[in-house]
């Protein structure tokens, strides 16, 4: 029997400031990650990271919002997605957060882009690039949910809905503001017919507006609302709802949807009106602060004092307060990046901004995503009086392209099409164990295809370019991996004490400490990151034990690259290390024989072995060598497998062993060896939606066995050893389903199988 769990996940955040909400009740925080959405305990002493990915969406997820319709009522996870629909998560009672579809709102014709509700009403709202509007109603009974749409809004003047804002007016009536592409804020109120009708439309902001929320200004339900609004203009603004309140102008009363301020700072009154209540709306206050488009703003009521919590691209979180004696709005905390790097175009520089801001439950902590995809965690110290730093999650915000482990199993590489490559480790403290990212070797200006390390100290990948590049493993990620991590320091003598990225280079430079350190200017006008913080105590953990900020990974835990590998005439594709780390095998992109060749280095020199080896006519998408490293298994987008054995004469030459055209009815994606014990047998896994087991000690019956797959197979592996005389075979498909195979290692036959599933 096979047994398994998740130990750890991976993922970055979707850039869009609608994509996460933190459960007001159990403190879990879901946020969009790319077609699924991710659950994560921001607050959870044992720094567990995410805990579950939801998956069901076909395209990027955009809005992600709690729901609790009803005290007596289930609560519900809303997620809404550039596949036009908003999915209805309901948790598993039998599985701690574990949610279930239980619904699907379809309508929309173009991506979803916001979401709102009110607690305790069943009706939500959702806005989309469809340029309308829908209001939507939920029931609950016999353990069933009822969804109808109650009403579509065609926003008039056009614009598409970036950001939604529900209240409710009275026992039965709602207001929802409505903004977006256009610089207004559209209120709609409740009329007689319970349906939502266009009141008022607010004027001032010159840019698009992000975010809207709404709150009442006292913990009194009766009294005034406060609407805060978030534009690209850098400005927010706060608008009130003063209940009962009628203006004296008559023409200020009249409903009129397309008013225009006379002036930015116009304060003319707005009557809006529901069956139930009446409200003179005005202009507020103007909040000033943000130097870049502001994304989201979140109310949070603190010991009774309505606070204000805004995300800027300006790579800053706010939080505003109202003075009490002259009642003006003020920034009285400023969290994120404020330093001599900011603004910078470096990879190593600007943040990139923050995307979203989100306060806990019980206002005392707040979280941050910004441009790279990870998540900070800020809480308030009483003791000290003052926010501090904690640790958050990380993750690739675009497709993963390939992993590898180090030799020893201390921490696992991956790359990925975002452009960097990320090391993660399990950090040991206290005898707990969780794993984080402890290092971004690498951050380039190519999408990232293929990565293996070289030995304990390097490792070398290929990006859209046509060349590999090699680094090294610096001072202080070995120190950062031996004191938090437990890993073995595998190197001998000096290692380069730090990297960074010069002004508009690809190529990360080894930094090394001078013996004097050098007073700098106060006026830089390069981004390289002073040698003085890439070295700092923080880094290099001899007072911290924790693992790095997102600060401290953009920075400063790069690898220095070592070496440059030439040949290729087009985008690399695959690339693999031999198990001794002696020699390197590369492969580009390829539509001919001229260019789908194997190049093989050797990592003493760094020189390439000639001749290269000639086998396939289209791109080589996979490349293993065997456990001894005796044979180097290829395969390509030719649908053909082809084997190349290493001379008796010059281990440094190898020859064509055996190739098997149409292995596959369409391309084969990914190969590899079982172990040497089990003799020279191997895997492919195709497009085709199969899986082969084939043994090169039968010439002319290579094939022993096809499994047939729940979609195409991206990637297999089996591992290294046999466990109880029976092979350990994983196998993955393009759909994401995992799963486990064990074959005798006699007759290859499979004994069992099992999914893995997100549990």
């Amino acid at each position: 029997m096979v047994g398994f769990r998740t130990e750890y996940i991976a993922a970055g955040g979707n850039r869009h400031p609608a994509a996460a909400d933190w459960n007001p009740t159990t403190g879990l925080l879901a946020y969009g990650s790319d077609i699924n959405v991710a659950l994560w305990k921001p607050l959870d002493t044992g720094h567990g990271g995410v805990s579950a990915l939801l998956s069901g969406h076909s395209d990027n997820v955009n809005v992600v919002k709690f729901f609790y319709p009803a005290e007596d009522w289930p609560h519900l996870l809303l997620s809404g997605s550039v596949d036009q629909t908003i999915r209805l998560w309901q948790i598993d009672p039998t599985a701690d957060n574990v949610y279930n579809t239980v619904g699907l709102l379809q309508g929309h014709t173009a991506s979803i882009n916001c979401l709102d509700v009110v607690t305790g009403r069943q009706v939500l709202a959702s806005g989309a690039a469809d340029a309308t509007i829908k209001i939507w109603h939920l029931e609950f009974s016999e353990h069933r949910w009822k969804t109808s749409l109650l009403q579509t809004i065609h926003t008039s003047p056009k614009f598409l809905p970036l950001a939604l804002c529900f209240s409710v007016a009275g026992d039965e009536d709602f207001l929802l503001a409505a903004a977006g592409t256009k610089g207004g804020i559209y209120v709609y109120a409740s009329n007689k017919n319970r349906d939502l009708s266009h009141q008022a439309t607010l004027t001032g902001h010159e840019g698009w507006i992000r975010s809207l929320a709404i709150n009442t200004e006292t913990a009194q339900p009766s009294s005034d609302l406060l609407l805060a609004s978030a534009s690209q203009d850098k400005y927010i603004r706060l608008w009130r709802f003063r209940r009962n309140h009628g203006s004296t102008s008559g023409e200020d009363q009249k409903l009129n949807g397309n008013i225009d301020f006379e002036s930015l700072l116009s304060n003319k009154t707005h009557r809006i009106e529901t069956v139930s209540e009446s409200f003179s709306l005005t202009f507020e206050a103007l909040l000033l602060g943000h130097d870049d488009w502001i994304y989201t703003v979140s109310w949070q009521r603190i010991a009774g004092k309505l606070r204000l919590l805004s995300a800027s691209a300006d790579s800053s979180l706010s939080i505003w307060d109202s003075d009490a004696a002259s009642g003006l709005w003020v920034c009285t905390t400023r969290l994120g990046e404020i330093s001599a790097q900011k603004g910078s175009t470096t990879a190593t520089g600007s943040m990139g901004g923050f995307w979203i801001g989100l306060w806990s439950p019980d206002g005392q902590s707040v979280v941050c995503l910004g441009r790279t995809g990870s998540w900070r965690v800020w809480t308030y110290n009483s003791d000290r009086e003052r926010w501090l730093q904690g640790v958050g999650v990380t993750g690739h915000t675009k497709s993963v392209m390939d992993i590898a482990w180090a030799r020893d199993g201390s921490y696992l590489l991956s790359t990925s099409s975002d452009q960097t490559t990320r090391l993660h480790a399990k950090w040991i403290s206290d005898g707990a164990a969780s794993w984080h990212e402890f290092a971004r070797p690498q951050i380039h200006g190519y999408d990232l295809n293929c990565i293996d390390v070289i030995g304990d100290l390097q490792f070398v990948s290929g990006a859209d370019e046509k060349l590999l590049r090699v680094f090294d493993e610096p001072k202080g990620t070995a120190e950062l991996l031996s004191q938090l991590c437990g890993a073995k320091n595998a190197y001998q003598g000096a290692l380069p004490e730090a990297a960074n990225i010069p002004v508009l280079g690809l190529s990360n430079k080894a930094l090394e400490r001078s013996a004097e350190p050098q007073q700098e200017p106060r006026d830089q006008t390069s981004t390289d990151i002073p040698l003085r913080s890439a070295l700092s105590d923080d880094i290099t953990r001899q007072g911290s034990r924790h693992p790095p900020f997102e600060d401290d990974l953009a920075r400063h835990t790069l690898w220095p690259e070592s070496e440059k590998l030439y040949g290729h005439g087009y985008e690399i594709s695959a690339v693999v290390v031999s198990h001794d780390g002696l020699l390197i095998a590369t492969a580009c992109k390829a539509s001919s024989l001229d260019h789908a060749v194997i190049r093989v280095f050797e990592t003493k020199g760094w020189r390439e072995l000639k001749p290269p080896l000639v086998a396939h006519s289209l791109t080589v998408t996979s490349m293993r060598f065997s456990g001894d490293d005796r044979y180097l298994l290829s395969t390509g987008r030719d649908r053909q497998w082809s084997i190349f054995e290493k001379a008796d004469a010059n281990p440094q030459v190898f020859l064509l062993k055996a190739k098997y055209p149409k292995a596959h009815s369409r391309m084969i994606l990914s190969a590899c060896w079982a172990p040497v014990e089990a003799g020279e047998v191997f895997v492919t896994g195709g497009r085709d939606k199969t899986y082969k087991v084939w043994n090169l000690q039968k010439p002319g019956s290579e094939l022993v066995d096809t499994i047939s797959a729940s979609g195409p197979v991206t990637a297999v592996d089996i591992l290294h050893r046999p466990v109880r005389a029976m092979l350990v075979l994983a196998v993955a498909t393009e759909t994401g389903d995992v799963s486990i195979h064990l074959l005798e290692q006699g007759n290859l036959g499979i004994k069992s199988s099992c999914k893995l599933e997100d549990r």
